[in-house]
């Protein structure tokens, strides 16, 4: 009976110790799963850069190469695509960057005549569907008798773009402690080098925020683009245009490095931050 009984503690114990492993590490769990399933299409446009498919289509894995990572540029136009849409993302993330941060400022810092107006306009490209804010600015453009291509998208850009700036810039300002600007004052410092040495530093990571999230979107835009480029290709349009009539490895090699890029820029943000708080302790 006493054996029977340990057995029966035993198998009760054991589930019950299962359990309490798993809500003790549920969200782990959930965020490792999550974590997976995002990364997971990088890994196979990361693997399928190394393919060398017996057709156009890069879809089927043949046999290892490395000859689309030799020639990235083997395709005609693609690196042209590819420095335009470069050049096209950091000039809307500089122009979005400028004003929303202006924007921002004024809207978190000041009281004027429609100003609750102003933020839910700031916020309707967030909110509406691409489209039509790109058929929009299309009619506008033709109706303004403008040509479209570069100057075109990039306005556009700038135009979507700026509500993200807006949003991380305002939330950063409106957590600001207003003292800290005020002990700066009170040491006699200029409202131009309060601005400089105690505004602007604490503002900062919302602004590099707001401009990394405009290039972002910027390069990857396709929607807003396709409706005001004209004859004007960009990165994303020749990838939609190549997947009609077959699909090079060269494309596979470009998303690999931006991916790559992307990480370490992330990864040495990371290590600068922890050798600040490092610092500090």
């Amino acid at each position: 009976m006493a054996v029977h009984g340990t057995t029966e503690a035993t198998a009760v114990r054991t589930p019950n110790r299962g359990l309490r492993w798993l809500r003790r590490n549920i969200i782990a769990i959930a965020g490792l799963c999550t974590l997976g399933y995002l990364i997971l299409p990088n890994i196979v446009v990361m693997v399928f850069s190394f393919n060398k498919p017996n057709g156009r289509f890069n879809y089927q894995w043949q046999r290892f190469s490395t000859d689309a990572w030799s020639d990235p540029c083997g395709v005609a136009d693609l690196c042209g695509s590819l420095g335009l849409s470069l050049q096209i993302a950091l000039w809307a993330t500089v122009g979005a960057t400028v004003l929303g941060t202006m924007i921002a400022f004024a809207l978190a810092r000041y009281r004027f005549r429609a100003r609750s107006g102003v933020n839910t306009l700031i916020f309707l490209p967030m909110a509406m569907p691409e489209v039509v804010m790109a058929a929009s600015l299309a009619t506008l453009f033709l109706n303004m008798g403008i040509q479209f291509g570069f100057w075109t998208i990039l306005i556009a850009h700038i135009m979507f773009c700026l509500s993200f700036v807006v949003t991380a810039v305002k939330a950063r300002v409106m957590s600001m402690d207003p003292r800290l600007e005020q002990a700066a004052q009170d040491l006699y410092a200029s409202p131009l080098q309060t601005f400089l040495r105690v505004t602007l530093p604490i503002a900062a990571p919302g602004i590099a925020s707001g401009a990394l999230l405009s290039f972002a979107l910027s390069f990857d835009d396709f929607i807003i683009t396709n409706f005001n480029a004209g004859s004007t290709v960009t990165f994303p349009m020749f990838v939609w245009g190549s997947a009609q009539r077959g699909t090079p490895v060269q494309i596979n090699v470009i998303g690999t490095a931006m991916f790559l890029v992307a990480v370490l820029c992330v990864v040495v943000g990371q290590l600068a931050g922890a050798r600040k708080r490092s610092k500090r302790s």
